[in-house]
């Protein structure tokens, strides 16, 4: 892309000054997450490491060798929290699944690559230990919202067995990213996160899926709302052009949503997100 200006890139990627109501959203993601918790079995503040706020919320299947989903939640990697997103596990639990919903550290005190390997960690303890909550590790798919979705499109490229012997290569079946992020060099320079993100030029090399081949298997779609910036919207579709379509056979957008309320449809039966959801991870056809 060109070079463009602080000033642009600030307006591009600041998506709570493009969204006022952004607080409205992240208050009824809190609200409808508690009710989740409550209304559902779930297994909180699992440790799946030794580090910073290395735990996970456990949302068990209701029958044994069901599918896994692993919810990555965004906020640019230096906000937000789990326990707002836990009624993301809704939709997919309904449907059969075990969901698992981890948490990470935040930037500044850690960097996006540390993130990374966090849910690198996460993944590896979801793989040896789904089944004892009625998952079946041979069936992992990854759901990540905004640096969430930037987290599952990487984990998409982890090479399983150098993490632990007898990982298999294609741990993670599939992904599906909403308003994510994919090449962070335009990220590296907006001026509002660099105090916080602190990514330097070999960090972006090494964190952008973008700017990195094609995983050997896998399917990843790609969605984002309408209503986002430009920049939303362009980096919506650059993983095809990275990888192809054959990869990455869906690049949508939701029209009329934005950055935040397009994170609802998920949990909305009727949506086209949910219905590109439960196509990716039950086989379920989505239609047109």
């Amino acid at each position: 892309m060109a070079r463009r200006s602080p000033e642009w890139l600030d307006r591009m990627y600041n998506n709570r000054a493009l969204v006022p109501e952004h607080a409205m959203h992240f208050a009824r993601w809190a609200e409808a997450s508690e009710d989740a918790r409550e209304a559902h079995p779930c297994v909180l503040d699992v440790p799946y490491g030794s580090g910073p706020q290395e735990t996970l919320d456990i949302f068990p299947a209701r029958a044994a060798g069901s599918p896994v989903v692993v919810f990555i939640h965004g906020g640019y990697w230096r906000s937000l929290d789990k326990s707002e997103h836990s009624f993301l596990a809704v939709p997919f639990r309904n449907q059969g699944a075990c969901v698992v919903v981890p948490n990470y550290a935040l930037c500044p005190a850690v960097t996006i690559p540390d993130i990374v390997m966090q849910m690198v960690r996460a993944v590896d303890w979801v793989h040896a230990h789904a089944a004892e909550h009625g998952g079946d590790p041979a069936r992992v798919y990854l759901v990540g919202h905004s640096a969430g979705g930037h987290l599952a499109t990487q984990l998409m490229l982890c090479e399983w067995p150098r993490v632990r012997r007898g990982l298999p290569a294609d741990l993670v079946k599939g992904a599906l990213s909403i308003s994510g992020l994919y090449d962070l060099e335009p990220v590296s320079r907006v001026p509002f996160l660099q105090a916080s993100l602190r990514l330097t030029p070999e960090q972006v090399q090494r964190v952008s899926p973008a700017r990195l081949p094609a995983p050997a298997t896998g399917t990843l779609y790609t969605v984002v709302g309408g209503d986002e910036s430009a920049e939303f919207l362009r980096q919506n579709g650059v993983m095809r052009k990275a990888w192809g379509a054959r990869r990455v056979p869906v690049v949508e957008r939701i029209a009329g949503r934005n950055h935040f309320s397009v994170l609802e449809d998920l949990s909305l039966p009727g949506t086209r997100l949910h219905a590109l959801a439960m196509q990716l991870v039950f086989g379920i056809p989505a239609g047109g």
